[in-house]
């Protein structure tokens, strides 16, 4: 009987997801009262959640190139998601894109006079590339500068597979050590549906109005495209390369997705996918390496609100953007995904890339600023589904040529 009263952790999120929406609309108005005395316990879970992923993804992924025994394995696995990674990415912006254009003439004119907004400095091409490698060993854990974290744990699990036999005990205690760092994710997450509540509903209070104010349409545009390349790319991928029906995939999802979705942190959301994937089917040293990668550069969601806002911006400025101006969007988002970390807010950065790769002003991102995390829980939704996407497509591909290898011998 007990284990019929008990709620699965998706169904727990979802009824506090459910709650913070009508807790923040009783709250409009009172936006001070949820920031000071709500927002706070989802900031205390945000940080554990946080604090466990650093060690979460070093061990995860050096354990399943360690558990791989093959540098060559590890490669065509990487190359695999890279590639993957990108071509949806460059899909994500061409349907950001084509959206935005559908709906332009339903976007609101807003004035464009005194709007101000100071962009971060975006790095150039050659600094991000050198930024990806660590130059301390303790710096990239205490900075949770994930990309160099992935950088470290690949170096490690190259170095503990060639030094051979004599590596048993390291890679015992590593073992060890991701058995006890997951352990304790699942007793974080079972704080996930108290989390989910204090951090939605200070939005929900804060935004309520917002979301039908003047920028309705747009991110009715953002929210269609998202649901678009979710369901008939990760679909279609799904289905094809992964040999899964795609009611089974979004079913096994949905814990993930819906607490993407209240956190609006692709990094945060790793161990509830991780935990989602394997459930799924995948195989765990490829889901091991392939999320925690994707949480860092795979920005479907991010590349589709980039297509949307342009085309937003651009009409409000008056500015007609060319097919030319358009590929170069495509190229700029694409490329811009690798090396942006997979943090709330994120995409304004890239978005700022964006502009300035077109000559757009960069003021423009004070018209979408305002409704910025609302934007932020689709596209960090998208993100996050198509990681798994790309979990589940590696590993059946992986699963092919393995028996493909076994029947050659």
């Amino acid at each position: 009987m007990k284990e019929k009263k008990k709620l699965s952790l998706a169904m727990q999120i979802f009824i506090a997801m459910l709650l913070a929406i009508v807790m923040g609309l009783l709250l409009q108005g009172q936006a001070d009262f949820a920031n000071n005395f709500i927002k706070p316990f989802g900031t205390i879970f945000l940080n554990l959640v946080k604090f466990i992923v650093v060690p979460i993804v070093l061990f995860s992924i050096m354990c399943g190139i360690i558990s791989m025994k093959d540098i060559r394995k590890v490669g065509s696995i990487g190359l695999k998601t890279v590639v993957f990674y990108l071509c949806t990415t460059a899909f994500a912006v061409t349907i950001g894109l084509l959206g935005g254009n559908l709906f332009k003439g339903m976007f609101p004119v807003i004035a464009t006079t005194d709007l101000t907004y100071e962009a971060s400095a975006s790095a150039s091409f050659m600094d991000t590339l050198v930024n990806i490698f660590p130059s301390n060993f303790v710096k990239p854990m205490v900075e949770a500068n994930m990309l160099q974290v992935i950088v470290m744990a690949v170096l490690l699990g190259f170095s503990i597979i060639l030094v051979g036999e004599k590596n048993a005990k390291v890679v015992s205690a590593f073992n060890d050590l991701n058995d006890i760092f997951m352990k304790c994710m699942e007793l974080i997450l079972k704080l996930s549906p108290i989390g989910v509540f204090c951090l939605l509903c200070p939005i929900i209070a804060a935004n309520g109005a917002a979301i039908i104010g003047s920028l309705a349409m747009v991110l009715l545009a953002a929210y269609i495209c998202y649901i678009l390349h979710a369901v008939v790319v990760y679909s279609l991928s799904v289905k094809a390369m992964g040999g899964m029906s795609p009611v089974k995939f979004f079913k096994g999802m949905m814990p993930a997705i819906i607490f993407a979705f209240s956190s609006a942190s692709s990094v945060g959301t790793l161990p509830i996918n991780l935990s989602c994937t394997e459930k799924l089917g995948a195989k765990k040293e490829i889901t091991s390496f392939v999320l925690p990668l994707g949480a860092t550069i795979n920005m479907d969601g991010t590349a589709i609100y980039q297509g949307v806002c342009a085309i937003f911006i651009a009409s409000c400025y008056g500015i007609q953007l060319t097919l030319p101006q358009m590929l170069t969007i495509v190229l700029t988002a694409t490329l811009a995904s690798i090396g942006t970390a997979g943090v709330p807010g994120a995409g304004m950065v890239m978005l700022a890339m964006v502009l300035t790769s077109v000559g757009l002003p960069v003021d423009g991102i004070a018209l979408v600023a305002g409704v910025d995390r609302i934007f932020d829980m689709g596209r960090t939704t998208v993100n996050i589904t198509g990681d798994a996407a790309c979990a589940i497509v590696v590993s059946n591909m992986e699963e092919k040529r393995e028996k493909k290898l076994a029947e050659k011998k």
